[in-house]
């Protein structure tokens, strides 16, 4: 084990024990997720949820290998008023890196025309596409006239998009814009990466040229 990837590994201890989310059940399903696999880079985003006198928590961690993304939610659910009795929700995916169709950065500044490049991002998000699917935001259509009261339809907006993440300088820290950043970065070149190394010749092309192309159009490579 390399010196690097063994510091890795520790980075990611040390970040769930700090989360303070259930950090013993945590460490426990993502080890299991990553299945002996070295971490590269993490990114772990703790969110709070208030319902009435019940508190909801969520915790969402992030973990690159060099062929895998793989996510582990946990959400939390107090069974009784009291919050004696809680019950823990855990899941994980496992997704390959070749499979990563996207990642889309979206940054906010503050006071933009007085920008340094020192300037701080005051809050960024993540999103991260690989299974194909969109997500459809649709309101009605309108025109320039205050008054006009005639129908013009709807609009909208696709985005492809599997996973979503927030962090807020204000709300997570200044730090875990940065940790954000840095795991972006990461997961684009490792993405990058993988997507743009040649592919080996199919065999059955180099056997019998022209029969094999066919083939390969009607049973694409996932």
């Amino acid at each position: 084990m390399s010196p690097l990837l063994s510091a890795e590994r520790r980075s990611l201890d040390a970040s769930m024990e700090r989360a303070g989310f259930y950090p013993t059940l945590l460490a426990e399903v993502v080890h299991d997720a990553l299945d002996g696999r070295e971490p590269l880079s993490h990114l772990i985003h703790l969110e709070t949820h208030f319902e009435r006198t019940e508190v909801h928590r969520h915790i969402t961690v992030l973990v690159l290998t060099e062929d895998m993304l793989v996510i582990t939610h946990v959400d939390d659910q107090q069974l009784d008023e009291a919050g004696e009795q809680m019950m823990a929700q855990v899941s994980t995916e496992s997704v390959p890196v070749t499979q990563i169709r996207s990642v889309v950065l979206g940054y906010m500044y503050a006071q933009p025309q007085n920008y340094k490049p020192s300037d701080p991002v005051r809050e960024m998000t993540l999103a991260i596409a690989w299974s194909g699917g969109q997500r459809l935001d649709m309101g009605p259509a309108g025109c320039a006239d205050p008054q006009c009261e005639a129908d013009h339809g709807y609009t909208g907006t696709i985005a492809q998009e599997d996973i979503v993440l927030r962090v807020s300088s204000e709300a997570d820290g200044a730090q875990a814009v940065q940790n954000a950043k840095a795991f972006a970065r990461a997961l684009r070149k490792v993405n990058t990466d993988t997507t743009t190394a040649p592919r080996p010749l199919d065999t059955d092309t180099r056997r019998v040229p022209g029969i094999g192309g066919r083939f390969n159009r009607a049973h694409p490579q996932r």
